[in-house]
């Protein structure tokens, strides 16, 4: 299985893309040079599978690389920040 997570821009959201098929996405809001998070979905039958945290790296990865600071009002996201400190100098 290969995910790939892209920025949907039109949709202002990030998402997981498997087999061709979106199977997750991060929704986000910009202001600013911020992203503002403020929804994480994995699909049901995509459940269990890391894609959430797979999104959420590539998400975070895709702020870093924008120069973008962060605001995780998603409690994923929030949680995903938490886990992992590399991404807390991301949050505004």
């Amino acid at each position: 299985m290969g995910a790939e997570v892209r920025d949907n821009a039109a949709e202002s959201r990030f998402e997981i893309v498997v087999d061709g098929a979106v199977a997750g996405f991060a929704a986000y809001r910009v202001r600013d040079d911020a992203l503002i998070f403020t929804h994480t979905e994995v699909e049901p039958g995509h459940e269990g599978q890391g894609l959430g945290s797979t999104l959420a790296a590539g998400a975070l990865d895709a702020a870093r690389e924008r120069g973008a600071t962060v605001i995780p009002r998603c409690a994923f996201i929030k949680a995903y920040i938490e886990r992992h400190p590399d991404y807390q100098d991301l949050v505004a």
